[in-house]
């Protein structure tokens, strides 16, 4: 088992990461880490803060002269926004003090973790809950799954994704943008398609979609609104028979679930073409079994998204994610001040109107984690050349 921790607060000095049970002998650089982290800032529509922020991650331990050595791996995210921002942060985030001549948050925002995180821990300021539940963690939580994903990379698995839908604008289902991505992975592998989408300012494989998007998200920053949005999880080279379906716990598709809703602001998602599922006929909706030139079982289609029974088929892994709108907004909404009762309209933090393209980088580096930690349990050892060797050996 693998696993990682995340510590630190949106304007603290740092996020600070703590990678476990990687083997050794995997190459990692902070190159290789910075470049995800950079891809995370990418889409038209966000805040202020993209200008802020360098994000350049500093690998303490866990690794020498490029390569794991299978003790645990920290890392450390300097936030930019404590010096940079506004001189007050390094106050109202002090490890040390009393919190005197420091205004208090009392207006939760609908739809965030504000109100909820104040009653559950007994705030009386809602600072504490804005800053730990802030997607600013999410920063680190790339640079912990792209330690996983460089793994990966090496074994031939590689994952990508691309945005789907962004508010009013998107495509109108899987089938109107299947043909290209496949083109794309025939093409160059997975990593066409994110390199492909990161070419739009939302993350859209169509130029058309993409000009609409940005004039969508516009209209929206001039309406003081924010919009959500779709998007899709591409994983090439997946061997058959990850994740099981002998335990809840173990199927890989509720893994993959957890994974993506565990991201701040994702309220659905779906493995292959799974809300369809329950309006197609069984008959048109399941993959027929095939053997190919090789003499290989695959499927003659991918409804599935490469995984049944909780176990993975061989064939792309297909997961998609939707986004909620950003709950900090410019228009104000209802709300109540914890401290006086009265009813008050919300005030305005700074943000982005839409994070969509940057959510599903994200996912990408979370799926990747969910892989890589279901490839250790089947085929894991203490060293990279171990799990190399005994997946060649089934594959």
């Amino acid at each position: 088992m693998i696993r990682y921790l995340t510590a630190g607060e949106s304007h603290g000095k740092a996020l600070i990461g703590i990678v476990e049970g990687m083997p050794a002998g995997v190459s990692l650089t902070a190159g290789d880490i910075n470049e995800h982290l950079a891809r995370r800032w990418l889409g038209y529509g966000r805040g202020g803060r993209a200008k802020i922020e360098l994000d350049e991650i500093e690998i303490l331990s866990g690794v020498r002269f490029g390569k794991t050595i299978g003790s645990p791996i920290a890392l450390r995210l300097e936030n930019a926004s404590h010096l940079k921002d506004q001189s007050n942060w390094p106050n109202v985030m002090a490890v040390e003090g009393d919190g005197e001549g420091i205004d208090k948050v009392t207006l939760p925002r609908p739809g965030h973790a504000d109100l909820a995180g104040a009653q559950k821990y007994g705030f009386d300021d809602i600072r504490p809950v804005i800053e730990r539940a802030s997607a600013r963690e999410t920063a680190m939580r790339v640079a912990c799954c792209t330690v996983s994903r460089t793994m990966l990379r090496e074994l031939g698995i590689d994952v990508a994704s691309h945005v789907t839908r962004l508010g009013a604008v998107g495509f109108k289902m899987p089938d109107s943008w299947r043909e290209h991505v496949e083109e794309l992975i025939e093409q160059g592998g997975a990593p066409a398609v994110y390199q492909a989408a990161d070419k739009s300012v939302v993350r859209m494989l169509s130029t058309e979609l993409t000009e609409a998007a940005t004039e969508h998200i516009k209209k929206a920053k001039a309406a003081g609104d924010s919009l959500g949005g779709a998007y899709e999880i591409i994983v090439t080279g997946v061997p058959v028979g990850l994740g099981s379906y002998a335990q809840w716990d173990r199927r890989l598709d509720g893994r993959l679930a957890q994974a993506i809703l565990s991201i701040q602001g994702q309220k659905a998602v779906e493995i292959g073409e799974g809300f369809a599922g329950g309006s197609t006929p069984g008959s048109a909706y399941h993959d027929p079994i095939i053997k190919n030139q090789g003499g290989q079982f695959v499927r003659a289609s991918n409804y599935a998204g490469g995984i049944e029974g909780g176990v993975s088929n061989g064939m792309p892994i297909i997961v998609r994610g939707t986004m909620k709108p950003i709950p900090t907004l410019i228009k104000t909404l209802d709300t109540v001040d914890i401290a006086t009762g009265e009813a008050q309209p919300t005030r305005y933090e700074r943000s982005d109107v839409t994070s969509v393209p940057a959510a599903s980088t994200v996912a990408e580096a979370t799926v990747a984690w969910v892989l890589a930690d279901a490839l250790l349990e089947r085929f894991g050892g203490d060293t990279f050349e171990q799990v190399r060797t005994r997946l060649e050996t089934v594959c």
